[in-house]
């Protein structure tokens, strides 16, 4: 199994970044990989995914070294990552008030994915906008750009908003999965005579594997896309991609 990552600012951000990623080991058997996307009509919107992703890094670690000093009984994987949820939504309330951050701090898109390698399956679960692909199989999220921010719901009862969410996929193979920020769907030309009408740079990020020896294929597709067809996206872009060789 290979994983691929990139993180790209979009080019009608003038300063920052407001996407971030993760990918992290649990154990020997899971890794957990997330893409976040700050709101940019909220305050310093960078911080919240960035945040979101930290706090997902010390949840797993964590979580690793549990599993290490303890018999772990098997849980499904999304039982596995609802107890990650819950550890993040506590997580995020107690910084909230720690650091007496408004509403408009800590609103950020999610889509988070725990593979169970031994078992070969797992879910993902999307908290507003964004793209998954399972072994092929695309699936749009849009919310029409009124995301339903996880920092909407940080004073609820955890249990009753995890059963509200819809916007889950449980996959029994895997081959290809992918997870990105909705910059995605933003790529435009940047010249007027530019080639961008010979490929379609959706289908060439999600689908094209002439790079997969190399490490950095998902920033390879960006540099080709830019270089060869003057093709960036507008929005920033967080994506990953796990190869099943």
């Amino acid at each position: 199994m290979k994983i691929y990552t990139t993180l790209q600012k979009g080019e009608h951000h003038l300063n920052y970044c407001e996407d971030y990623y993760f990918v992290g080991e649990i154990g020997n058997d899971k890794v957990l990989c997330a893409v976040m996307d700050g709101c940019t009509m909220a305050t310093d919107s960078y911080f919240a995914s960035t945040l979101v992703g930290k706090l997902l890094r010390k949840i797993s670690k964590e979580i690793s070294y549990k599993a290490f000093y303890e018999e772990e009984s098997y849980i499904s994987p999304e039982s596995y990552l609802k107890t990650i949820l819950a550890d993040l939504f506590k997580e995020l309330a107690l910084v909230k008030n720690q650091l007496m951050l408004e509403k408009d701090e800590l609103l950020t898109t999610l889509i988070i994915m725990l593979i169970d390698k031994k078992a070969n399956e797992g879910v993902v679960l999307a908290i507003g906008d964004g793209l998954v692909s399972i072994n092929g199989q695309v699936t749009e999220f849009d919310q029409d750009n009124t995301p339903d921010y996880l920092g909407y719901h940080l004073h609820k009862d955890f249990e009753e908003w995890y059963n509200s969410q819809t916007q889950k996929i449980l996959f029994y193979e895997i081959n290809d999965l992918i997870i990105a920020t909705d910059g995605i769907f933003t790529f435009i030309p940047m010249r007027k005579d530019s080639r961008a009408d010979e490929i379609n740079p959706i289908n060439f990020m999600l689908f094209d594997k002439t790079q997969k020896q190399n490490s950095t294929m998902l920033s390879w597709q960006l540099k080709d896309l830019a270089l060869n067809h003057d093709l960036k996206p507008a929005d920033d872009l967080a994506m990953i991609r796990v190869l099943r060789h």
